[in-house]
């Protein structure tokens, strides 16, 4: 006993030394330590012993984490009684000290949330031991204020619990436990807490007691996580917060009907203190959004009208407002009001025009202060965003009266910001203009309210930017600077804001909605931004202003896509109105004025990354019409870009600035803008490529150069190949013709190949240089639109695979010499290479121009060699990392998709270690959340089923013996049966259980799966059907005679077609017949 008083309080000064030292060394010896308690084999009594007998809440709280951990893990789980003892200890607990610091309590609420989450369905004497919730937690209830608070949010964090997938537990078991949470208990859970509110708020509660106070948070907590629950299995984003419909399901219409349960929150609004009505807003944003087929029409329109009275309420007594989170909650209920319900409904509410009247006034004074809680007019704007989109739509004969109140809405929104610049500038406060995220997402939402009523919109916009600009020259013309300085960044603040909204709203013309007259108004104000153009563009020599050209290029991108291109009328009044004003009369004309820009930004703006990249963004975009660009290149200034690509001329190509390696990404797109407009007219023309490739050929010459002497300046090495390679790269990308790729083929092969397999041995260790080079070569063996045919005679196919096999080789030998790299760093400098050697691979072994069996067949052992590095580099990886980064778990899924279907034999021939780590990375894959990854398994799996099918039958057919490589492949499925059938369950399971978003490709493997593991098949069709509840059971089984009705014994297209016809029937029964039970099925059979 001696020794245990003295581990205990061995272990109560750790804690006291984790959680409370400020020496980082200490910390880390303690929390290593305690690692190790946790481990140790007596770790449950001790924790007992702890929370008997610990002096200090650090060590209550301690033991409580270790038990969750314990009763968390998923190897050598810990027995029921254990498990139940656990828990009633814990309650017991918690009964007898109520006065536990507010962590410990926390801590051992959560510990008993996960003892009921993860024994949901944990049976004793056919008694599911862990769902008697509510009578847990009745003795807290009917006990003083603190032992209520403490019932409260055990169910709070236990509704939290199950609501919540954790990673260590498969999704589908999670499922389950949910939707049976869900129909066994949740309900009355919510109708307790509305109970246990109305009861608060009919006695005269005194807030100003803590406990009081307390209690009714924890009951708002918990009605909220209630209204919060994923139903149906959804929201696996929490971001995506306003296409939220909350799916309450039908049995709970009782309480919606009855418009006590929406007055009772309402009530709660107006009589608690504003530190609590945050809360009780969050609920009403969910109860506005409970699903519309939860009521009929009529049911719906009372629903709705009691609804908007509440919020009238609110808006006539406005003083909670003013608090910030407040007011961000009401916000969000607004905009609900519109996501959810139909314009036409809202104005047949008996007090319509009054509530829109002050919604209006609401958002009007919101917008006047810009200042105050910035985060939320995001919500008012997307409910007038909503409200305008739906105006030609609604066909009530009642007055909508939105064409009084949007205007007023614009017109605020515009003059606030203009407003906003003086203060900005004088108080040194932060620019919203700097958050472009922002500013777009509500330019988005500007251009749709602005296109309501447009007329109005426009003549103000034309008087403010007349004013504003005239105002600017004046400026710019009087002489005295030292002055102007602050009045000229002033006026250049409020053009730029002018200037982003009037792209927005001529981004808002919606084609069928547009009439001429509108159109002439976009011509109105399309001049003047090209008039501000060319004074600003006048002035760059000697200043320029970042954010107004960012703008600019903001309006150039929205005028592109609406009156530049294939699609457009090219008779719009915008065109006669830019002809009489600046004399632009075509097309052609306007596209003039674009290049000169992006060339004038190129010239000035080269070392101003937002600009240029936008700049090139632009000219990209432009080159992708296929009418514009044939328009561009007969432009001079595009004949002077094409001939004149140097750093002379366009100072971001230069390579002696002192940025970063990596900002020279916008390279390649200014060369896939040129390679595509110089593809126009380049024909079969050798000469006029050469020319245009001088400055490249240049560039090469002096990188041949410094690597072929010892002494050279690495820095400068580095910065031309780099910069070199992304211009490739751009080129390369845009020539998807087979007669200008050849071009490019033959001018960097044999030549500079070299030089790239040398950077490669050089700087394999510098992931700024070799994943420029990787991503050009994989670029070289993309097969884009068939572009690499060689004619019969030539050897260029296995020339270009032994090329790629030797860098992939090269760079995969050496990045694996680097050992241990650390976990922040090791997507940059390992990961994200290795992820372009698989792309890399992938492109050479599916583009359809090698011939792969030749090289065995000449002892050339490029083929080999690739492999072996594909192998080697796979198994340096841990299966997490394959998942959780997704353009990794792309490039080697679709290449391990490409390898089971063509290279089988090599896949079998492998290591049996590396046999079972592919298909465990397969296993994992099939329960990936992205569809891409999915179908790449699925599909992998099927090529590796269908092989052992094949295998199999021939070794029964007594066919002359196979080779020894398939016996052990055989041997090694047959050593263990358990991966294949784990597979078969897991596809089986997505497919009744989940929202399986590829059913076709989840069906092509499973015939296989069923046919190579029949007995198992069946035992698993048995433990699914006796789950069933006894008058379900002859209705699955009948589903699982039909799924096999007519299949064959074989795996030939016609028999797979008729068993993916039969899946999606088998699916739609198995889930029509589960939709009326309760029980899931047993989680230990399926999820073992």
């Amino acid at each position: 006993m001696a020794d245990h008083v003295q581990g205990l309080a061995q272990l109560e000064i750790l804690c006291k030394q984790l959680y409370e030292t400020t020496d980082t060394a200490v910390r880390h010896q303690a929390e290593k330590a305690l690692v190790e308690f946790t481990n140790s084999p007596d770790c449950l009594s001790k924790c007992q012993l702890l929370l008997e007998r610990g002096s200090s809440s650090y060590s209550q709280l301690l033991a409580a984490t270790c038990l969750s951990k314990l009763v968390s893990r998923t190897s050598n789980p810990l027995p029921l009684e254990q498990r139940i003892d656990i828990r009633n200890y814990v309650l017991n607990y918690l009964a007898t000290r109520p006065k536990l610091a507010a962590f410990v309590t926390q801590a051992l609420i959560q510990l008993y949330a996960r003892i009921t989450k993860l024994g949901w369905f944990d049976c004793q004497k056919d008694d599911y031991v862990f769902r008697n919730v509510i009578a847990d937690v009745t003795r807290f209830l009917q006990d003083s204020v603190e032992h209520c608070i403490i019932g409260v949010t055990i169910l709070s964090q236990l509704t939290n619990e199950i609501n919540q997938a954790d990673t260590t537990h498969p999704l589908t078991k999670h499922r389950k436990i949910a939707s049976s949470f869900r129909d066994s208990s949740l309900f009355d859970i919510f109708t307790l807490s509305c109970n246990l509110l109305k009861q608060a708020s009919g006695k005269n509660l005194n807030l100003n007691d803590e406990n009081q106070h307390g209690l009714l948070m924890q009951l708002l907590k918990l009605s909220y996580n209630c209204l919060n629950y994923d139903f149906i299995g959804t929201s696996t984003d929490e971001s995506s917060d306003d296409l939220c419909t909350v799916q309450i399901p039908t049995s709970w219409r009782s309480a919606f009907l009855d418009s006590s349960t929406l007055q009772l929150f309402f009530n709660l609004y107006h009589s608690i203190p504003p530190s609590l009505s945050p809360l009780v807003l969050s609920c009403l944003v969910q109860i506005a959004s409970v699903r519309r087929s939860l009521f009929n029409n009529a049911e719906r329109a009372k629903f709705l009208s009691h609804l908007v009275d509440g919020v009238k309420r609110i808006l006539a007594n406005p003083q909670c407002l003013p608090d910030p989170n407040n007011y961000h909650e009401f916000c969000r209920l607004l905009a609900r009001l519109k996501s959810n319900y139909q314009l036409g409904e809202l104005v047949k509410v008996e007090n319509y025009p009054e509530v829109i009247r002050l919604i209006a006034n609401f958002t009007v004074t919101s917008l006047q202060h810009w200042e105050f809680a910035p985060n939320s007019v995001h919500y008012l704007l997307s409910l007038w965003q909503r409200l305008a989109a739906s105006v030609p739509y609604v066909k009530a004969t009642e007055p909508h009266l939105l064409e009084t109140y949007t205007p007023e809405v614009t017109k605020a929104y515009i003059t606030s910001r203009l407003e906003s610049v003086h203060v900005i500038l004088r108080d040194g406060l932060e620019d919203p203009l700097d958050d472009a995220g922002l500013v777009q997402q509500q330019l988005d939402q500007l251009s749709t309210i602005g296109r309501c009523e447009y007329e109005k919109t426009c003549a103000l916009l034309v008087q403010l930017f007349d004013q504003a600009a005239q105002s600017y020259q004046e400026l710019l013309q009087s002489t005295n600077s030292s002055t102007a300085d602050i009045t000229v960044q002033e006026g250049e603040g409020r053009l730029t804001w002018l200037v982003y909204i009037i792209g927005a709203v001529i981004g808002g013309r919606v084609s069928f909605a547009s009439t001429d007259e509108q159109d002439a108004m976009d011509g109105e104000l399309v001049c003047r931004v090209l008039q501000l153009m060319n004074l600003t563009d006048s002035r760059l020599a000697q200043a320029g202003n970042e954010r107004l050209e960012l703008a600019m290029l903001s309006f150039f991108e929205q005028f592109r896509k609406i009156y530049i291109g294939d699609q457009v009328q090219k008779s719009s009044k915008l065109y006669r109105r830019l002809s009489e004003v600046l004399g632009l009369n075509d097309e052609t004309m306007v596209l003039s004025v674009f290049i000169g820009k992006i060339i004038t930004n190129l010239k000035y703006w080269g070392q101003c990354e937002p600009i240029t990249s936008k700049t090139l963004q632009l000219l990209n975009d432009l080159s992708l019409g296929y009418s514009s660009v044939r328009k561009l290149v007969k432009l001079s200034a595009v004949q002077f870009m094409l001939n004149n690509h140097t750093s002379e001329h366009f100072s971001f190509l230069g390579v002696n600035n002192q940025s970063n390696l990596s900002d020279m990404r916008c390279r390649t797109t200014f060369y896939t803008a040129l390679g595509r407009l110089l593809m126009v007219d380049l024909g079969e023309d050798e000469d006029q490529f050469e020319q245009f490739m001088l400055p490249l050929t240049a560039a090469f010459e002096t990188v041949a150069q410094m690597l072929s002497t010892n002494t050279f300046n690495e820095q400068e090495a580095k910065r031309t190949l780099v910069g070199l390679v992304r211009d490739l790269r751009g080129i390369a990308f845009a020539f998807n013709a087979k007669t200008s790729f050849m071009m490019l083929f033959d001018w960097i092969y044999p030549a500079y190949m070299p030089i790239l397999q040398r950077a490669i041995e050089l700087w394999y260790h510098d992931p700024a240089c070799t994943t420029p080079v990787l991503k050009l070569m994989a670029e070289l063996v993309h097969n884009r639109s068939q572009r690499l045919q060689f004619d019969v005679s030539s050897p260029n196919g296995i020339l270009l695979f032994r090329e790629t096999s030797k860098m992939i080789t090269t760079y995969g030998n050496r990045i694996l010499t680097l050992g241990e790299v650390p976990k922040d760093q090791v997507y940059g400098v390992k990961l994200k290479g290795v992820s372009v050697c698989f792309a890399m691979l992938k492109a050479v072994l599916s583009g359809n121009y090698v011939n792969f069996g030749v090289f065995r067949l000449y002892g050339d052992d490029a083929l080999d060699n690739a492999l072996q590095t594909f192998i080697k580099l796979l198994l340096s990886i841990p299966h997490s990392d394959l998942l959780d980064y997704p353009k990794l778990s792309q490039s080697f899924y679709s290449l391990l998709e490409v390898l089971t279907q063509d290279h089988m034999n090599f896949i079998a021939s492998l290591e049996p270690h590396v046999v079972m780590y592919i298909l465990s990375s397969i296993s994992e894959g099939l329960t990936a959340l992205d569809t891409m990854v999915c179908t790449g398994c699925c599909s992998s799996l099927d090529h590796i089923v269908t092989y052992l099918f094949k295998q199999l039958s021939r070794s029964t057919k007594k066919r002359p013996a196979p080779m020894a490589t398939d016996d052990r492949f055989l041997h090694i499925m047959q050593q263990h049966p358990e991966m294949i059938q784990q597979m078969l369950s897991t596809v089986l399971n997505i497919i009744i259980f989940e929202d399986c978003r590829n059913q076709w490709s989840m069906s092509r493997p499973l015939l296989g799966l069923i046919l190579l593991n029949e007995k198992y098949f069946a035992d698993l069709r048995n433990s699914i059907v006796n789950s069933q509840p006894p008058e379900k059971q002859q209705a699955m089984h009948l589903c699982f005679e039909n799924l096999m009705e007519g299949i064959e014994r074989n795996l030939l297209t016609k028999n797979r077609d008729r068993f993916t016809q039969n899946l999606s029937v088998f699916r739609r029964e198995v889930n029509d017949s589960m939709k009326n039970s309760t029980y899931g099925v047993n989680s230990n059979d399926m999820m073992s």
